[in-house]
């Protein structure tokens, strides 16, 4: 369908009523891709069928990395993303989750944000713990609603939530991605003025081993 859709487009003399329908038809292919791959992701998950494959990593060249791509997605927005403080910190993970999470984290702080407003990334090695907190300057989540963000298919804010993109699975699918790695993930809080979501990960003694950047697939957007 969506192949048809998008020869359709390129090769037919469609009227604009015709060619804006496609379009929203498009989008709305888009949008079922999205949750019908995070739906597969998660119950794959919980099956056991998600392997890691796991090696020694710089964490803090991972993020600098997943700016670029953070930075492409806030830019129709106009909001700001910065790199506040990137310890160099090394990690034993699966380097493409990893990245997952990251993209995850970044997409939610700009989709729920204010306008202008801007994202903050930073990464501390401290302890033996490499803490990566992303904050970003939106409408906040409500005190009572914190503990259910990382349900399926929960968004805090409906009348927001027509707005924007997303089926309320990613912070799902971030957490599993964070206890998959023995780590930790929560958010905090402050109604009209952040939220920021930590996520703290066991620091790694020895020398990141050397991989190949993962490419970016669907699924992280969700």
């Amino acid at each position: 369908m969506r192949s048809e859709l998008e020869t359709a487009l390129n090769d037919e003399p469609l009227s604009v009523l015709e060619r804006e329908r496609a379009v929203r038809l498009l989008d709305e292919m888009e949008r079922l891709t999205h949750i019908v791959d995070s739906l597969t992701f998660l119950t794959k998950a919980d099956a056991g069928q998600v392997k890691l494959k796991t090696a020694t990593l710089a964490l803090d060249d991972l993020i600098r990395e997943t700016m670029e791509d953070a930075q492409a997605l806030a830019q129709s927005s106009g909001i700001e993303i910065r790199l506040s403080e990137c310890q160099p910190a090394s990690v034993v993970g699966d380097r493409r989750r990893l990245r997952q999470l990251l993209l995850i984290l970044a997409d939610n702080a700009i989709k729920y944000n204010q306008p202008e407003g801007n994202v903050s990334l930073t990464l501390r090695a401290e302890a033996g713990t490499a803490t990566l907190s992303v904050t970003n300057t939106g409408p906040g989540i409500p005190t009572e609603m914190i503990d259910r963000v990382f349900d399926r298919f929960f968004r805090c804010d409906a009348a927001h939530s027509n707005e924007v993109d997303g089926c309320g699975l990613g912070l799902t699918i971030a957490r599993w991605i964070v206890q998959a790695h023995d780590g930790q993930i929560q958010i905090t809080s402050e109604p009209n003025q952040f939220t920021t979501v930590t996520v703290r990960l066991r620091a790694s003694a020895q020398a990141p081993d050397v991989a190949v950047p993962a490419q970016p697939t669907a699924e992280y957007h969700v």
